[in-house]
């Protein structure tokens, strides 16, 4: 029986790989049934293991659209690393939206248990802190469950984030590192993601402005703020409004999914995302520029009127230009200074 579970497995792993190679869709590959788990024969279930999933229903934890769930192959690992990735600065509040999104799906499930984030003095300086007012309102955290450790250094930040990782009494474990620095290599990365495991918790890497490298981590997502589509009313779009924050989220690297792109919206009052159709795709597209094409385009820039400083010569004088005094009239205070 063992040895037929795994060999389904494995066939399904080549299956994957191959449409990899073809291009097929990831929604057209469907996952076999999952052999029953036995305790008795083995407690130490790893997650992901080169490309074969074996894991129990409840490992994963779902972001709650079909078609990305689907890709993931359930959701994201509830006990390992995850990378989440902004390709340039600006992205740095989706990021980090989008990580309070999956913090708030974690603490439907453990309630009452706090967070810690983790960032150098760099990355709070640059990004900011998530604004406490709005983490009720939109994700549902009360602001004491949501704790930061500012560490100086990036070699203090990582010694936190896997003394943090092994603790269960926190519900995730959120470190955030701007680019690519050389202390975040594959071991580093590892013994957090081994930690996360032993742990039985997620843990975030939140990556600003960085580029891809190897890492321990079975899934990388690449996040970026998406246009917002006017709010949606019984009479249909309300004009000049600002729906629902948007995200366009990109999987990056998967051990058990194929690339692929989505754009989600986050409903802070169900607390859940929903995938954007496709009508909603298309208001997104803003095809108003935001600043006039260069010289030949074809929206050039208006041509600006004559500007002058002084009146023109032969123009008549204004009466108060009269009532100023000539030059020698001036005050002395007015005149440059003289030393010696």
């Amino acid at each position: 029986m063992a040895m037929t579970a795994v060999a389904r497995e494995t066939v399904f792993a080549l299956r994957r790989q191959i449409a990899k190679i073809e291009g097929t869709l990831p929604e057209r590959l469907a996952a076999p049934a999952a052999a029953p788990f036995d305790a008795d024969v083995n407690t130490d279930l790893t997650i992901v293991r080169r490309g074969i999933a074996a894991a129990l229903p409840d490992a994963f934890l779902p972001i709650g659209v079909g078609r990305l769930d689907a890709a993931l192959s359930g959701g994201l690992p509830k006990a390992a690393l995850s990378e989440i990735h902004g390709l340039e600065t600006r992205d740095a509040g989706a990021v980090a939206g989008f990580a309070l999104s999956l913090t708030s799906l974690i603490l439907k499930q453990t309630p009452g248990l706090p967070v810690l984030w983790i960032g150098t003095s760099e990355i709070f300086r640059e990004a900011g802190f998530p604004y406490a007012r709005g983490l009720h309102a939109s994700f549902g955290i009360e602001p004491e469950q949501l704790l930061f450790s500012e560490a100086p250094r990036l070699v203090d930040a990582l010694w936190v984030a896997e003394e943090a990782a092994r603790m269960t009494a926190l519900a995730a474990v959120i470190l955030e590192i701007r680019g690519n620095p050389q202390r975040l290599d594959l071991t580093a990365t590892r013994r957090l993601h081994a930690r996360a495991q032993a742990a039985g918790r997620p843990v975030f890497l939140l990556r600003q402005a960085a580029g891809p490298e190897p890492t321990a981590a079975p899934g990388r997502l690449i996040v970026a703020s998406a246009p917002a589509v006017p709010r949606d009313t019984i009479a249909g779009p309300l004009a000049g409004s600002i729906g629902r924050p948007a995200f366009t989220l990109t999987i990056g690297k998967s051990r058990t999914a194929l690339p692929g792109q989505f754009t989600l919206e986050w409903n802070p009052d169900e607390r859940a995302f929903d995938e954007r159709a496709g009508e909603a795709r298309d208001r997104a597209k803003n095809p108003v520029p935001v600043v006039s094409l260069s010289g030949g385009g074809k929206d050039p820039a208006p041509a600006s009127g004559a500007v002058l400083a002084f009146p023109v010569v032969g123009s008549p004088i204004s009466p108060a230009a009269r009532d100023q005094p000539s030059r020698p009239q001036r005050t002395a205070h007015l005149g440059p200074r003289r030393a010696g």
